[in-house]
């Protein structure tokens, strides 16, 4: 009776929604963008010490110099204590300068450091090496479909 008892209050599996996660699109994305990073970010620590969320910094700056840590934060989409946890780890190695915003003391911009150069002036021909080898798969005409779609996805979820 008890165990009837029990099966009786618990819901059965066909009362709860499906999410089929192996074709649900964030998760898809998610777990390809985890698994590029992840490969990518093993190559820059062995030889960088630096991690996926340093590494995103340090690209962003590298082509977006004298942002502020807010900047840096919308545009590596990454969670602001993250990104501050990144800069100071990276301020810490001399690879970041922080300089105060013109008049306005209370703001800086952040710019890489000739160290924080001579990092990222390696990384990026490893960075697009790998891309390389992760689109060869795709012909030209799957590549410009995929940017397409990229684009359409980004421009549909842009706040």
């Amino acid at each position: 009776m008890r165990e009837s008892a029990r099966n009786a209050q618990s819901p059965g599996p066909t009362e709860h929604a499906t999410l089929d996660l192996e074709h649900f699109l964030p998760y898809r994305l998610s777990v390809l963008s985890n698994r590029i990073s992840q490969t990518i970010a093993s190559a820059y620590a062995e030889r960088f010490g630096i991690g996926i969320t340093e590494w995103r910094v340090i690209a962003v700056l590298g082509r977006y110099s004298g942002l502020s840590a807010n900047g840096v934060a919308e545009r590596t989409a990454m969670d602001k204590v993250a990104v501050s946890r990144a800069l100071a780890r990276l301020l810490e190695r001399g690879l970041l300068q922080r300089e105060p915003h013109g008049d306005d003391r209370r703001r800086s911009v952040l710019e890489l450091s000739e160290a924080g150069y001579c990092v990222y002036d390696e990384v990026v021909p490893l960075a697009l090496g790998y891309e390389r080898a992760l689109l060869a798969p795709l012909n030209r005409d799957e590549r410009v479909v995929l940017d397409r779609l990229l684009a359409k996805l980004e421009a549909a979820t842009a706040l």
